[in-house]
């Protein structure tokens, strides 16, 4: 079993894809290709956001918007410390200084009611992370912004398809990011993302920034870096998107069949009500986490730890850690286990790996530990 199904999934959209990379080919045009502003348009319809700029991976979406804003050394960004480096790391390359405000526990997702605690003069936005497929509580995140005339980048880079409310993650904020590694959601074959704004100051900047400042071929309004998407990429992620509703609808089935086969023998990291999650992860709470790794890995069965140690905890940012230390995400990080997620995970092999987890628990002493997912 694979913990994440690629090859199925090109192979379900073979003639698409196949036909979209020969298309690249045949006219020959690498960079900026047509398949790139296709694309865009494709995106930026799908979330309802005015402009999407697409460009070469989700970090460096998340640096172009925090230079599109101005963001510059002295000051802070507040963020989460429970998500992949990349969050933090883009507000450091840029000389600012990363602020980290715990998460909930039942989500793993910035808890907005710790923001104002965290906010300075120097503070210029706050950046929560989509975990896991889950949008944050972002109409909440964005009040506490406005408030402070801050800007909110929801970093979305696992989380593309998922609804907020009724809305598309990527336009939930002033900036939406979002990933197309290989693994995400949609995904391409390499390195991409996309940068998500209703703002067209903020449009215009970030595809100035993206082609190394230039407003024009050669001349340099600003500072930029190279960060384009390219052609073949585009081309790949077009020809996923006429797949991906159904395979988003896939993933909350696989979602919802270990709730059930599940049965609370763990607790999860699930989805609310009043929001809908791309399941880039299906993610439980696990006792005894590595022994219970190794016996499912003698099943058969192949899970992942996102993330085993908090941002705020790594030697190259620990001296930014906030005072008393985000307790919430440390636990998560002691605790959290992925299973296999795809949208071609079937029941079947949901049962799998449902049976093997109880076998697991068993022999642990475990069977009774857990509780209900959120």
């Amino acid at each position: 079993m694979d913990f994440i199904d690629l090859k199925s999934q090109y192979l379900a959209s073979r003639e698409l894809i196949n036909g979209r990379i020969q298309a690249v080919l045949d006219h020959g045009q690498y960079i900026m290709g047509p398949e790139v502003a296709e694309l865009e348009d494709r995106l930026a319809a799908y979330t309802g956001a005015r402009h999407c700029i697409t460009v070469s991976s989700g970090t460096e979406a998340l640096v172009i918007a925090l230079m599109a804003l101005g963001v510059k050394p002295g000051d802070e960004v507040i963020t989460t410390p429970f998500s992949f480096i990349a969050t933090a790391e883009a507000i450091v390359l840029l000389g600012a200084t990363p602020v980290f405000a715990d998460v909930e526990a039942g989500t793993g997702n910035l808890d907005h009611r710790l923001l104002e605690a965290r906010i300075t003069p120097r503070t210029r936005a706050i950046i929560p992370v989509s975990l896991y497929g889950q949008p944050a509580d972002m109409d909440e995140i964005n009040a506490v912004a406005e408030g402070h005339g801050l800007a909110v980048i929801e970093d979305a880079a696992q989380s593309f398809g998922a609804t907020y409310r009724g809305r598309k993650s990527c336009n939930l904020s002033t900036i939406g990011c979002t990933s197309f590694f290989p693994s995400k959601p949609l995904g391409c074959y390499g390195d991409g993302g996309a940068l998500f704004t209703s703002d067209d100051s903020l449009a215009t900047a970030m595809r100035e920034i993206r082609v190394h400042g230039q407003s024009r071929r050669y001349v340099h309004t600003r500072i930029g870096v190279g960060g384009r998407m390219d052609t073949l990429q585009c081309a790949v992620v077009l020809a996923k998107l006429d797949r991906f509703d159904w395979e988003i609808e896939q993933r909350q089935r696989a979602a919802a069949s270990y709730h059930d086969l599940l049965g609370g023998q763990l607790a999860s990291l699930g989805c609310r009500a009043d929001r809908s999650s791309a399941w880039a992860q299906y993610t439980v709470l696990a006792p005894q986490r590595a022994r219970l790794q190794e016996l499912l890995q003698a099943a058969g069965i192949p899970t992942a730890v996102h993330y085993p140690v908090p941002i705020d905890q790594q030697p190259a940012y620990a001296h930014w850690a906030s005072p008393g230390g985000c307790p919430v995400a440390a636990s998560l990080a002691h605790e959290v286990l992925s299973l296999p997620m795809g949208p071609y995970l079937d029941r079947p092999s949901a049962h799998r790996v449902a049976q093997a987890l109880a076998g697991a628990l068993a022999m642990l002493g475990l069977q009774e530990a857990g509780g209900k997912a959120a």
